[in-house]
Parts: C-alpha cells; sequence; structure tokens
C-alpha cells in the first residue's frame, strides 16, 4: 500500500514535535525508579532488543511480542525506561526487517505509537495509584493495577493500529484477522511472563531474565518455523490449484497470462521475463511484463551461459538474487535499472530445459529460498500447460486452416456464418454482408503453367484477401478457387467497394510465378469474377445469403464477361 508523500512528512514532524518533548516530560513528572542499576538495566535492554528482533511475520504482517518485557521494565524502572526501552525496541524491529528507503516514514510512524501507548498507559496506571520498583511486591493493589496497565496497553496499541491502517495506509480490510487473533493469544499467554520476571529479578537478580528469557526465544523460533512451514504449505496448495488452472486453459497466450498473473499474486513482482529456448541455439523473449503490463518482446537471442538467464539455462538451477550488487556483475543489461532482487529459474520439460522465467522486484530481499522452490514447481506445471495449449493449437489449426493458403476452411467458415448470423436475428448486429470470388479460367493456368504453378497463385490472392479486408471480415477458401469473405455490419454499398477494390488488386498486379513448369520466373495476370448479397434484405438465413451471393457471382459476373463485381438481384 503506497502512502503519499505529505502523510509522510507530516509522520516525521509529528515525531520531532511528539516524542523528544514527551520524553522530556515524562522524565521530569516520572522520574525513574533506580539508583546506578546500569548493569540491571543494560541486561533488560538486551533482552528487550533480542525479543524484537525476532518478530512473528504472519499474512506479511511481523508481530513482536514485546509487551511483557516492556511490564516487567515498567514495573522495575519505571514509565521514562520502559518507554526508552519501546522506542530501541521499535528500531531494532524494523532494522531486524530491513525496510526499504521510501518505507522509512515506518520508524517515526511506530516510534510514535509506541510513546502514546506508553504514555497513556503509564499515565493512566499511576492515576490510579500504581507504584512502580520493589515495593509493588508487597502491594496486592498494585498487581491488579499492573494487570490494568496491560490490558490498557495493549487494547490502545491495538486501537491506534487501526486507525494507521484505516486514514494511513486507506486500507478497508478488516483488521481483525488471523494475525489480530494469534497476537491477542500470544499476547494472553505472555503476559503473565512480565509478572514472573519482575517478581524473580527482585527476589533473585539478573538470573531470571536467563531463566524467562531462553525459553521465550526458544517459543519464538519454534512459532516462526511453525508459520513458515504454514506459508510454504499454503503456497504449495496455491501453486497444485494454479497448476490445474493453466491445464484447463487451451491457448498459448492465456496460459501465459494466467501464469503471470498468479505468479504476482503470490510474490512482489514488479517485471516478469519468460524467454523461450529456440532451435537449442540461444533464448527468445516470449512475453514481458513490466509495471503489470505487457511490453514489446523485442530483445536481442540470449546464448547459453550469458547473463542471468543463459547462466540458468545453462545449469538447468534456479538463482535468486537479494540486492542489485549481487546479480548486476551477471547481467545481460534487459534487468531494468531500479531492480534490487531477482528469482530466475528455469522452465523444463521432460528433464529438458525449454524456456527460463525472471522475476524481478525493486525491493531488496524480496525473495526467499522457498519461494524458489514454489516458483520452480510452478515452472513444472506451467511447462506442460504450454505444452498441451500448444498441441491443441496445432490441431485446431489443421481443423480450422486450410493446409495450402493458411486460410479459414470452409467448415470453419459455416461456424462463423450461422454464429454471425444469430447475431443478426438477435439485433446484436445490423448487417451480413457476404463476398463470393472465383478465379477466372483457372484451370487454363493450371494447364499452361502446371499445378504448382496455380497453387502459387492460390497463395498469394489469399495472402492479398487477407491483406486487405483485414480486421474487417473474415477470410476463407470456400473451395478450389473459390473465396469467401464475411463482413459483419457492413452495408451493400461499402460491402460493394471493397469488392471492387480486390477485383482490381487481382487484375492490375501480375501473380509471380516461381515453378512453372519451364523453370522460369514469369509473371501471370489473372482475373477474377465476384458477387455479393447482404442480409437481412436478401436473405433471411445463412443458406440463402450463401446461395445469393453465389448467383450473383455466376449470373451477375461470369455470364457478363467476367472479371467484374455484381450484386444480388431478384429481378
Amino acid at each position: 500500500m503506497e502512502v503519499e508523500a505529505k502523510k509522510k512528512k507530516a509522520i516525521f514532524l509529528i515525531w520531532i514535535l511528539l516524542v523528544p518533548a514527551g520524553m522530556w516530560f515524562t522524565f521530569i513528572t516520572y522520574p525513574p525508579q533506580f539508583s546506578g542499576q546500569w548493569l540491571d538495566i543494560i541486561a533488560f535492554l538486551i533482552l528487550t532488543s533480542v525479543v524484537a528482533a525476532m518478530p512473528m511475520v504472519i499474512n506479511n504482517t511481523p508481530i513482536f511480542l514485546i509487551q511483557w518485557v516492556s511490564l516487567a521494565s515498567f514495573l522495575s524502572f519505571g514509565l521514562f525506561i520502559e518507554m526508552v526501552f519501546a522506542q530501541v525496541a521499535v528500531i531494532v524491529l524494523l532494522l531486524k526487517l530491513r525496510i526499504q528507503k521510501d518505507q522509512f516514514f515506518r520508524i517515526p510512524l511506530n516510534l510514535n505509537m509506541f510513546f502514546l501507548v506508553s504514555l497513556v498507559s503509564g499515565m493512566v496506571y499511576y492515576s490510579f495509584g500504581g507504584e512502580t520498583g520493589p515495593n509493588l511486591l508487597n502491594d496486592p493493589r498494585s498487581l491488579w493495577l499492573a494487570a490494568l496497565y496491560g490490558v490498557v496497553n495493549y487494547f490502545l496499541n491495538q486501537i491506534i493500529i487501526s486507525f494507521y491502517l484505516y486514514l494511513i495506509y486507506k486500507s478497508k480490510e478488516s483488521y481483525f484477522g488471523k494475525d489480530f487473533i494469534v497476537e491477542t493469544i500470544t499476547t494472553v499467554i505472555t503476559l503473565p511472563l512480565g509478572f514472573v520476571l519482575y517478581m524473580f529479578y527482585y527476589q533473585v537478580g539478573l538470573l531470571p531474565l536467563l531463566l524467562v528469557g531462553v525459553p521465550f526465544v526458544s517459543l519464538s523460533i519454534i512459532f516462526k518455523l511453525y508459520y513458515s512451514s504454514e506459508k510454504i504449505n499454503e503456497h504449495l496448495q496455491k501453486a497444485a490449484e494454479i497448476g490445474h488452472q493453466m491445464a484447463e486453459r487451451l491457448e498459448v497466450n492465456a496460459v501465459i497470462d494466467l501464469f503471470i498473473q498468479k505468479l504476482s499474486e503470490m510474490l512482489p513482482v514488479d517485471y516478469a521475463y519468460i524467454f523461450e529456448v529456440i532451435n537449442e541455439d540461444g533464448l527468445q523473449l516470449k512475453r514481458r511484463i513490466e509495471g503489470g503490463h505487457a511490453e514489446a518482446s523485442e530483445m536481442p537471442i540470449i546464448k547459453e551461459n550469458e547473463g542471468i538467464c543463459g547462466l540458468v539455462w545453462k545449469k538447468n538451477k534456479g538463482l535468486l538474487y537479494s540486492t542489485r550488487k549481487e546479480w548486476k556483475p551477471l547481467a545481460k543489461g534487459y534487468i531494468p535499472a531500479d531492480v534490487e532482487s531477482v528469482l530466475a529459474v528455469p522452465i523444463v520439460r521432460s528433464k529438458k530445459v525449454i524456456g527460463v522465467l525472471l522475476l524481478a522486484s525493486k525491493r531488496k530481499r524480496a525473495y526467499e529460498k522457498s519461494q524458489l522452490m514454489i516458483v520452480d514447481i510452478l515452472c513444472s506445471y506451467f511447462a506442460v500447460a504450454m505444452d498441451n495449449a500448444k498441441h491443441y493449437e496445432v490441431a485446431k489449426a489443421q481443423s480450422e486452416r486450410c493446409a495450402l493458403t493458411k486460410l479459414y476452411n470452409y467448415r470453419y467458415f459455416e461456424k462463423i456464418l450461422t454464429e454471425e448470423f444469430e447475431k443478426l436475428v438477435q439485433l446484436e448486429r445490423s448487417k451480413l454482408s457476404l463476398i463470393i470470388l472465383d478465379i477466372d479460367h483457372f484451370k487454363t493456368v493450371n494447364d499452361t503453367y502446371g499445378h504448382q504453378s496455380g497453387n502459387e497463385i492460390l497463395c498469394e490472392l489469399a495472402s492479398r484477401l487477407d491483406n486487405l479486408v483485414g480486421q474487417r471480415g473474415t477470410v476463407a477458401r470456400y473451395g478450389g478457387e473459390e473465396f469467401v469473405v464475411l463482413l459483419p455490419d457492413m452495408n451493400k454499398d461499402d460491402a460493394y467497394q471493397l469488392a471492387e477494390m480486390i477485383r482490381q488488386a487481382i487484375a492490375n498486379w501480375p501473380f509471380i510465378l516461381q515453378q512453372s513448369l519451364d523453370l522460369r520466373q514469369q509473371q501471370v495476370k489473372v482475373t477474377a469474377s465476384i458477387g455479393i448479397a447482404t442480409a437481412p434484405e436478401e436473405a433471411e438465413d445463412p443458406l440463402a445469403l450463401m446461395r445469393h451471393a453465389d448467383r450473383a457471382l455466376y449470373v451477375g459476373a461470369k455470364r457478363a464477361g467476367r472479371n467484374r463485381v455484381a450484386e444480388y438481384s431478384t429481378c
């Protein structure tokens, strides 16, 4: 969540005005309760720093259980010392998390919060007559007030966090989620440790810090390992789901789009590149995503062992870099200048590298080793899904396309014609025009120059038709030397003009034959007769539209002398 620059400046300003003055006010009003106990204070400070340096991260939110140490520090040395410890704990935590420069505002933000929490909690405690120091052990009432201090401290902390999320981060998500529940439970469990530490400290000395601190640190490590494994299991489940979703996609581009989308949801991805191995000769960029948008995939071929991706291809092994300094000496030059973290994984199919995936983030240490494993698994699913999609597209093209001209075939054209006519009936289309053309005297061309030359003319004509029609309609080979063009939302006059352009493009530009019978390159002039019909005026169903356009072709164009365009007429 991005925070506005003016809010960041305001946060720093509030800290400058609030915390130093507030600390001085606290020191004067509630002076610290110690006399030469510097070693004890240093020991408590070390314990506070160790606990702060071992947070649990749940849903990307660090939870550090510092309240019990704060309670013991407060009861032992007073409010001012507890405030100082809390400020140090915040700095230690954020240094441990290694926040980026654009997140430095979180330091004063959290310092402000912990100052207010400490000040209000302490003032509530003192206002009810609570005391700090060794005398607390002989006053049961103060123990209850200490419990009140802990409750006020915790709930005030939660209120301020909720306020931060709403006002600063503009978050509309519920704060009372899994991390809130876990923090509440662990706080309730660990808060009594503060009382125990305080009582043992005044009875035994500094030894309780070790006796209580070591088990707590061990518990924090166990929690961290548990939630790390839980996070890995969650990512593994997501990876399996993504694998199934990719397997359901039947087009190559759809598989790639889904793959990049799901990776961006799981990981911090600012840039993503998918390379494909071409003829074992090099890596060619297949897809390039920058800032969430697809960019032009123009990039020189990367050779094996060249750059990060070439190295991944060579070693058949994923690579992970946490900072720019680590990968900069290896970079080929296609990685943007603001990238810090890089994760690159081979895409393997049947023990053979068929591509490389490279993910990049502007953040330092954005990726973990466990995520490298997850992405490696996802790449395996991706390789299978891509292979299936490619086979499907080949099979589909073979069933829908003419093998010679690469235009759509008659079967596919019939399907499109039926669909478009249905749209016309449902008033989703206003007009539907059909052009049908036939090459004049094509048998003579075959007899004179050979069938190979005839095929050359068919292929060249298909190319000219495709270029002329473009996105305005569907071009198909109807059969033999006949071609059809279906034009949705085009009236008869516009269809006639397009048909005339087609006729002139055929008649005025000779066809170049490379494979004529006498083995010489030759130029051949060819003409075509064209018929047009438009629905709904001239046809009530797809078959009638085809029949009327065909009638216009043979009656209106062929019988009238060929090399002309004819409209369907009821006369």
